[in-house]
Order: C-alpha cells, then sequence, then structure tokens
C-alpha cells in the first residue's frame, strides 16, 4: 500500500529547505520568548546574549538550557508567552513529587497538536472510514485529549473511553468495532490478557494500536501484537512540549519521526551539556518553534536516545528518534553500576518470554550499607502448574543473563500470575526503597 500523507509538501520537504524554515521560526521564538518570558530572558542576560544574536539554528547551541524544575518554580503560569485571555486549555501533571506541572495552549497551539497526530495516524494507514478507542485517560493529563484532536481531524470516529473499567472497555471494542486502540503498552498487556481470558479474540475487528506514555521494549511490541492481533505503534511525546505526537512511528517503523516543522531536537551529553556528533546516544533536547502558549527552549527531557538521519522508506524527511533507552534520572545506580530499567525488561523477555508475562518489579534496597538488587517476574500460568525444578532453571537462566548484561549480581525471583498489581495507567516498575527509607 502506498504511504499517504497527511501534509505531503510538509512532511516530504528537503532537508535543506526544513533547516531554514527551522531557523526562521527559531528565530521569531526566541524573541518573542525574550520579550515575554521574565526566565528565559534573565538566562539569556546571564550570558550576555539578545535575541538578535541568533541567526538560526547553527546558534541554538549558545541558548541557555531549560528543565523540569522551571516549571515548578515558575508554578503555575510564570513561563507563559502570552495572557491568559489567549490561552484556550490547560493541562497538568499528577504532581505527585512536588508542585504539579502546568501548560498551557492557545488556539494555534491546539491545531498544531491535532495535525501533528493526524500525520501519524494517516501515516499507518487510519483512514475516516476507522473506530477508534482512546484509552488514554482524560482530563488534566494530556494523553487522551492529544489523540482525540488527532482522530477528529481526519474524519475517523472517536471513542472516548478513557482509562479504566477493562471489561467494559472489551465490551465496546466488540459492540463498536473498534479497529484501532490507543493505550499505554502495560494497559494494552493486560487487555490482552483479559480478552484472552474471556476468549473473545476472535470477535475483535482491530488492526493496529499506537501506544505510549511509558518506555516498552521491542519483545513487549512483539507480545502486544500476538495477543491483540494488531500490529503496534510507538508514540513519544511530553506534556512540557506539547503531549502525544511529538514524534510517531510511520508504517517502515524504524525510528520515531520528530515533526520537524514545528520542533528543533539535540542530543547531548547529559553530564557537560556538549551537544553530541551526529549518531551519538546522549540526552534528547526539544526545541518548540510554534508553541505560543508555552514555549520551551532547549529543554532536557532527560531521556537517553539516539537520532537517526538516515531516509526513510516513507518518503518523510524529518529526522528520526530511536525509542528511549532510559532517563537519565530514572537510570538507578546499584553498587556503582548505572541500571535502566528497560534493559531488565528486554532480558526478561527475550531470555524468558513464553515463560513468564510482561508484568515485574525492580526493587533496590540498601541493607547494611550494602545495595540490594532484586527482580520479582510473574510466571505464566503454564510454567506456575509445572515442577519446582523447571521454575529454579528459569529464574537461574534470567539471573545468568542479567548479570551478564549489567555486570552485576541480581536476585530474581519468580512469583505467582496476577500477583503484581495491574495498571490502567503507566506501570510503577521501580520500588526503590533506599529513596524512602
Amino acid at each position: 500500500m502506498a504511504t499517504k500523507y497527511l501534509n505531503e509538501n510538509i512532511e516530504t520537504m528537503p532537508r535543506d529547505e526544513l533547516k531554514k524554515l527551522q531557523s526562521e521560526r527559531l528565530v521569531a521564538q526566541v524573541k518573542r520568548s525574550y520579550e515575554n518570558v521574565q526566565c528565559f530572558r534573565d538566562r539569556m542576560d546571564e550570558l550576555g546574549l539578545k535575541p538578535e544574536d541568533i541567526h538560526g539554528v547553527e546558534d541554538l547551541y549558545k541558548l541557555p538550557f531549560a528543565y523540569k524544575k522551571d516549571l515548578r518554580d515558575y508554578y503555575p503560569y510564570g513561563l507563559f508567552a502570552v495572557p491568559m485571555s489567549q490561552v484556550k486549555r490547560l493541562h497538568a501533571s499528577s504532581g505527585t513529587t512536588g508542585k504539579r506541572i502546568v501548560v498551557g495552549y492557545t488556539q494555534n497551539d491546539l491545531d498544531m497538536w491535532a495535525e501533528c497526530l493526524a500525520r501519524m495516524l494517516t501515516g499507518i494507514g487510519v483512514t475516516k472510514d476507522d473506530i477508534v478507542q482512546i484509552s488514554f485517560g482524560y482530563g488534566l493529563f494530556t494523553g487522551g485529549f492529544g489523540a482525540h484532536a488527532g482522530v477528529e481531524k481526519i474524519g475517523a470516529t472517536v471513542v472516548p473511553m478513557g482509562s479504566g473499567n477493562t471489561a467494559l472497555q472489551i465490551q465496546t471494542m466488540i459492540d463498536f468495532g473498534v479497529t484501532v486502540i490507543c493505550c499505554t503498552p502495560s494497559y494494552a498487556m493486560y487487555l490482552g490478557e483479559e480478552i484472552e481470558k474471556m476468549g473473545v479474540k476472535n470477535q475483535l475487528k482491530l488492526k493496529a494500536g499506537i501506544f505510549g506514555a511509558e518506555p516498552w521494549t521491542e519483545e513487549m511490541r512483539k507480545q502486544i501484537e500476538e495477543k491483540l492481533g494488531i500490529k503496534a505503534y510507538d508514540i513519544y511525546g511530553l506534556s512540557e512540549v506539547l503531549g502525544p505526537g511529538v514524534a510517531c512511528e510511520c508504517e517502515d517503523q524504524s525510528g520515531m519521526h520528530v515533526w520537524e516543522d514545528n520542533f528543533i531536537v539535540e542530543i547531548i551529553n547529559p553530564d557537560t551539556g556538549e551537544v553530541l556528533p551526529e549518531g551519538s546516544i546522549g540526552e534528547l533536547v526539544f526545541t518548540s518553534l510554534t508553541k505560543e502558549a508555552f514555549p520551551v527552549i532547549r529543554y532536557r527531557t532527560r531521556d537517553i536516545c539516539q537520532l537517526i538521519t538516515e531516509p526513510c522508506s516513507c518518503g518523510r524527511t524529518h529526522i528520526k528518534m530511536m525509542k528511549p533507552q532510559g532517563r537519565s534520572d530514572d537510570m538507578l545506580i546499584i553498587r556503582g553500576v548505572n541500571v535502566f530499567p528497560s534493559q531488565i525488561e528486554e532480558v526478561l523477555l527475550k531470555v524468558a518470554g513464553s515463560e513468564i508475562t510482561p508484568n515485574y518489579q525492580i526493587i533496590v534496597d540498601r541493607v547494611n550499607n550494602t545495595d540490594t538488587f532484586e527482580v520479582n517476574v510473574e510466571m505464566n500460568e503454564d510454567l506456575f502448574f509445572d515442577e519446582v525444578k523447571v521454575i529454579e532453571a528459569t529464574e537461574k537462566k534470567i539471573t545468568a543473563q542479567l548479570r551478564s548484561t549489567l555486570g552485576l549480581g541480581v536476585k530474581v525471583r519468580l512469583v505467582n500470575p496476577k500477583s503484581i498489581e495491574r495498571s490502567e495507567g503507566k506501570a510503577v516498575r521501580v520500588i526503590d526503597k533506599r529513596i524512602l527509607n
């Protein structure tokens, strides 16, 4: 099937023209932010910079970074670049670790957001004939409303389920003839388990799923596709920059296209802030070029990632980002070794994918001044009813591979099916008792 575009002129724009467009928009965004956002103006002044010193993307490295802490320090509206009379919608984080992060949108911002999602949907073959069930949370979380607007823009039918009530979610998929599902990958796995238990997979009309808001591995993608009988697509976003749709996969599935007419993306050394050469792995940094109410310039996401500049078979010229490998602020340091939860999940699903479920928890503690490191993994029903020696052999197999991958000893415990609490939002994968104690 030939790849389709929502906005072919923009999505296939030659790289030199795209860079010129970015430069024009960056110059305008810096000027507007300097004039309207006190925090940005103060940091520019500290560096001895004025807006007229920025001539294009080649000068981006001169600009100061923005941090998540800024959003809390200037709570709620201190980083807005327009008066509240122009703000048409507010979203916010849950605030579980401090003050909530509040972001705002003008009407142009909302239109641009819908365009980004609509490009993705069109790029993976969704049309006005599809019925899309959105099981991301609605409300202050950006997930539900972000996906919703994109579906409506392409003229497809939207089913705004929100999160929760799994039995009703599944019944709605069947009754309404839903063809595309949007939710977190961990919830997709849970839906798959329940669908299997109910024996209704053959009643589904699903063909695709769009999953994001939490990390997931390629092995998990395979399991979701098998359980739901779909193609599973990755989407990336964060409220501070826009919401879901900042970057997303096309049918090629070789990375997520970043919509570079709206964003500039960089990879930096997370320790020094130095911009790294093309192809390097480092921290992802975003600059919003067209966001009006809440622009961010050089926002440090803390996601560890790699950018791909090779041409994509889909014909889109926009750069691609690989799936983040972890977060610099979520990285665990255990006995001096850097450990990312995504490394553990990849090992679990590759080594024992058919014997376990993708539900696991990493538990780190400190006993007698020494870090302890434990991974609890749910067995599937078949392994649970197997002989004890078979279970022990699986534990040893996982333990050996984790030690080889991480260079660190770990205690692996296979636990009973359904014993790890399910989440209808983001799954809780790490319990670091060193922080709690």
